[in-house]
């Protein structure tokens, strides 16, 4: 048996065997990477600049974009690097802090999306009301509660996980240390320990999906009783880019950690997993701009600001 005081690395899965392809998922991956770090970049820096942008809705995409340049930056460089430099090993320690940082990032991006739901919820459903629903201290509160819930459930699980006795190597299955690849190598009588967790996991995940559906389901019930065609339009632009964001969230996180066994392959689960660590933070920050024009407008004087600074 193997625990965890006898594993001093874990190899990881090689996305490619021979050096051109290696070298293409380099390319790949840092074109993909760079593209977030921009995209997210340039909202930060347009939010955080920009009076007009001063508001609850973008304080909250603020703090989506740093996060998803954190969770991206979590697995993609390490990746690039192995490619690049044709190893697959990653330290223990290493190994323990991509799950920290995956479950942290990942459960307060789910919390701050429920946010963002409320905030939506109140902006459409009770607009007399969301100047003291959803004042400034009030969305310190609620982003900070987003980020302390992700913290904590990641220590606990994190902990729970390396404290298990592994009886099935140490190859991850996976280009990054994803938790259900590490559970596949704990002894099946050392599962049962992760039950509380599961649990926690679940009324968790379940609590926050049924609040952001009840959300929804008011906003789009206020949304069809407008009268104007303009107003519907202009409430609709206001949601539709955070529905998106949440659909592609869940509908690929949902799959990737509670897939029945039988549907789990070594190329299925490399797949689930760059579309739910990769791709969001990518396409997130055009999702958000592509039906705003307030953001664009930031935007694009942003763009004509730094364009002038290297003129």
């Amino acid at each position: 048996m193997l625990n965890c005081s006898s594993l001093s690395d874990f190899i990881l899965l090689a996305l490619a065997d021979n050096r051109e392809l290696q070298l293409l998922h380099f390319l790949l991956f840092l074109g993909i990477y760079l593209a977030a770090l921009l995209g997210n970049s340039f909202i930060i820096t347009a939010v955080a600049c920009n009076h007009r942008l001063h508001t609850p809705m973008y304080f909250f995409l603020l703090n989506l974009s740093v996060l998803d340049i954190s969770s991206i930056s979590v697995t993609v460089p390490k990746s690039m690097a192995n490619s690049l430099w044709n190893t697959r090993a990653i330290s223990y320690s290493g190994c323990a802090a991509q799950v920290f940082l995956i479950l942290f990032l990942f459960i307060a991006e789910y919390c701050l999306l429920t946010v963002m739901a409320y905030d939506r919820y109140v902006a459409i459903c009770r607009p007399l009301h969301y100047g003291t629903l959803v004042d400034s201290r009030t969305c310190v509160k609620m982003a900070a509660a987003a980020w302390g819930t992700g913290f904590l459930y990641a220590v606990l699980h994190t902990a729970n996980t390396f404290s298990i006795p592994l009886c099935q190597g140490n190859a991850v299955d996976q280009f990054f240390c994803e938790l259900p690849q590490i559970l596949k190598l704990s002894c099946s009588d050392s599962y049962l320990r992760e039950v509380g967790v599961i649990v926690v996991r679940i009324c968790l995940g379940f609590g926050c999906f049924v609040f952001i559906v009840v959300s929804y389901v008011q906003i789009f019930t206020a949304v069809l009783r407008i009268p104007s065609e303009q107003g519907r339009h202009k409430a609709f632009s206001m949601c539709l880019p955070h529905l998106a964001v949440v659909s592609l969230f869940l509908s690929t996180g949902i799959f990737a950690y509670l897939k029945p066994p039988s549907l789990s392959s070594p190329a299925l689960d490399l797949v689930v997993a760059v579309l739910y660590s990769v791709v969001p933070p990518a396409v997130n920050p055009l999702i958000y701009s592509m039906r705003n024009k307030e953001l664009k407008e930031a935007l694009r004087k942003l763009i004509q600001w730094v364009q002038c600074q290297h003129q």
